[in-house]
């Protein structure tokens, strides 16, 4: 089973608040553009974090 980080763009804000609690630092805030790197580990701080619920962790077989 593969986790993984799942960004809803249509959702997203891009208020940078998962940024700042990526404890790999994955994931980064571009021109409006969140961007996330191939090192995520998808533990979820970020998605618990989001005020939006605009992040999710997918679990994919």
């Amino acid at each position: 089973m593969i986790r993984m980080l799942q960004v809803h763009r249509d959702i997203c804000g891009y208020c940078g608040c998962c940024v700042s609690v990526c404890p790999e630092g994955a994931l980064e805030l571009i021109d409006a553009y969140l961007e996330v790197e191939d090192w995520c580990t998808s533990c979820g701080i970020c998605a618990k974090v989001c005020p939006l619920g605009a992040l999710e962790v997918i679990n994919e077989r």
